[in-house]
């Protein structure tokens, strides 16, 4: 019988520890909640081979204690862990012992993957490995597992997970809308900021992920014709239409690897672009007639925006009016692809989203102790990243879009053939 006793009266350890009682209340529901899954685990290895016995007719795969204690640092804080251990006597055919391993607590892990997220974030946001102890102590309840070497080691992994990402095959992919930027990441032991060009694409089933990470100059044709010319050779297909800020080396470099893509400028740079032509004054009345370009119901009315813009800024403001003209295909090519994708192709940049704590912070920090250091931590926080991001609207079109069919006002009015037929 279970009795509950109640009182009014605070108790003592409430009164003196405050705060702590509850942390270890809470550290204490982590152990007992990630305790069962892992006998659970356990018990079913050893059913799922019970039938297996040795010539004595003894089983060979059974259980044997438990691990000596170890602390895994979760989002409840620092959690001593004792996980269940199976002897497996069993051999493969190349004569090795198999072992058991849990997919819940694997025999390396001492971190959760929420925590071992956060560190590339505040690696990149200036913070010295010496100080991830006291920065996470309190939070965590422990700084176990987060000394500087333990960092240093960290970032080493972190470094040869980048490159081995930069050399992965890309035939098995298909990317059918990318998205290109360069970041610039301030440097500790450089003078020189690390620009990183980034792309990020969305697959025929219409998720999104990062395809290339790499060291370069955001305006060098040069830098972006090497990634390109990369990624070609490791089986990447030409994408359907890019987009980016029109003043990318991006698109010279498209060109010349991928001649035959289209091209899709910004809208979100583009409007920064031509508002800076302008006197501040006019600023609200021109976001507003640029809203009514990028925003209108197809390419017909945003053509007709196009004419009242140059109409009411065009005599006094040419500067202005001609960054819009000067790029109309390639400002107005969304047009051509689903209405669901089209809050994508001309606005939305994940790429922007996700460095946005790092681009838009208003206190300066020194950043990474190197180029090296910082491509891996932007590679992990994007890695990181990624998990959140959502399928594109509609993501069933994709790879209608892909296959060539056509859309008129942003619906499908022909399916290509072979669609047709299927």
């Amino acid at each position: 019988m279970l009795t509950v006793v109640t009182s009014n009266e605070p108790t003592p350890a409430a009164t003196t520890t405050g705060g702590s009682l509850i942390d270890e209340i809470v550290r204490d529901g982590a152990r007992r909640m990630l305790a069962a899954p892992l006998e659970a685990e356990v018990a079913a290895y050893i059913a799922a081979h019970t039938d297996q016995v040795d010539a004595d007719g003894r089983r060979l795969v059974v259980r044997n204690g438990h691990a000596v204690p170890r602390q895994v640092l979760t989002s409840s804080g620092a959690v001593e862990v004792v996980a269940p251990r199976v002897n497996d006597k069993r051999v493969d055919e190349a004569g090795a012992r198999r072992r058991f391993s849990s997919v819940i607590l694997p025999a390396w892990c001492r971190k959760s993957p929420k925590i071992t997220k956060v560190l590339p974030l505040l690696y990149l946001h200036g913070l010295s490995s010496q100080d991830f102890v006291p920065a996470l102590e309190g939070f965590l309840g422990s700084g176990s597992g987060l000394s500087a070497p333990t960092i240093t080691r960290l970032t080493t992994q972190w470094q040869d997970d980048a490159r081995m990402f930069g050399k992965r095959d890309l035939s098995t992919v298909d990317y059918v809308y990318v998205w290109a930027d360069g970041i610039h990441v301030n440097i500790r032991l450089d003078e020189e900021k690390l620009c990183l060009l980034v792309m990020v694409g969305v697959r025929v089933d219409g998720t999104k992920e990062l395809i290339a990470l790499a060291d370069g100059y955001r305006e060098s044709t040069g830098s972006w014709a090497d990634l390109l010319r990369d990624c070609a050779r490791r089986g990447m297909r030409a994408p359907v239409l890019p987009a980016g800020d029109g003043a990318l080396g991006f698109w010279a470099a498209l060109r010349k690897v991928f001649p035959t893509t289209r091209e899709q400028r910004r809208w979100f740079h583009k409007i920064g672009n031509v508002l800076s032509a302008l006197p501040k004054s006019a600023h609200p009345g021109a976001k507003k007639a640029l809203a009514e370009i990028w925003n209108a119901e197809d390419r017909e009315h945003a053509r007709r925006a196009v004419a009242a813009f140059k109409l009411a800024y065009g005599a006094k403001f040419g500067k202005a009016v001609a960054k819009v003209t000067d790029d109309l295909d390639e400002l107005l090519a969304f047009y051509d692809f689903p209405a669901e994708h089209w809050v994508h192709l001309r606005t939305t940049n994940p790429i922007e989203s996700t460095f946005a704590t790092v681009r838009h912070r208003t206190k300066v920090t020194k950043g990474p102790g190197s180029k090296a250091a910082g491509l891996a931590m932007a590679f992990k926080l994007i890695e990181a990243a990624q998990a959140r991001w959502r399928a594109v609207n509609a993501p069933q079109l994709v790879a209608l879009v892909r296959a060539g069919a056509r859309f008129e006002r942003g619906r499908l009015v022909e399916r290509p053939v072979k669609a047709a037929a299927a």
